[in-house]
């Protein structure tokens, strides 16, 4: 382990102490029905928007011509957050909390809805219900769960559903519980 890994050079000097690694869960870990809440949310904006549909080669005018959108009926006259970014936080919002480390390979998504549209300025939070895990049968040491994935504005509106089958680390021999 390097300095840098262990907390510099001057860690030996220092008396033991508990240490605790931020990481997801372990298969063992996740609880059928339970809600894990994503915090802090991530407020969306025009950088983000123009940055993610420039990369991704999406050139539909409601996400990059103010002009135009402007002009359209039924949006209020704003430019949308493209869906694929608002997945993508969607999912980045639970990392942290669920799967950092532990996650073997997201398996699919299916059941991805966008029921209310998300504009620059609105602050997406993120919630994940843990639907159902099963150890895998073809690979010992690991899990399949299935994660929704929900995405609410700051109105508490949702405005992005997804269902995401994950393949997960069961703990391994020698780490303790938390």
């Amino acid at each position: 382990m390097s300095a840098r890994q262990d907390g510099g050079a001057d860690a030996a000097q220092r008396p033991e102490r508990k240490e605790v690694v931020q990481r997801g869960l372990w298969f063992e870990e996740y609880e059928v029905g339970t809600a894990y809440l994503h915090r802090p949310g991530r407020t969306m904006t025009e950088a983000d928007n123009v940055l993610f549909t420039t990369l991704t080669m999406n050139t539909q005018a409601l996400h990059l011509d103010a002009a135009w959108a402007a002009e359209q009926p039924g949006f209020g006259g704003e430019r949308l957050m493209n869906s694929m970014h608002t997945l993508s936080t969607l999912v980045g919002l639970s990392v942290a909390q669920l799967t950092q480390g532990t996650i073997v390979a997201n398996l699919g998504f299916s059941e991805v809805s966008f029921p209310k549209p998300v504009l620059h300025g609105d602050t997406l939070y993120a919630e994940t219900v843990c639907t159902d895990k099963r150890e895998s049968k073809s690979r010992p040491g690991e899990g399949i769960v299935t994660l929704e994935h929900i995405g609410r504005n700051q109105h508490g509106d949702i405005v992005a559903r997804a269902v995401r089958k994950t393949l997960v680390r069961k703990r391994p021999a020698g780490e303790g519980t938390a």
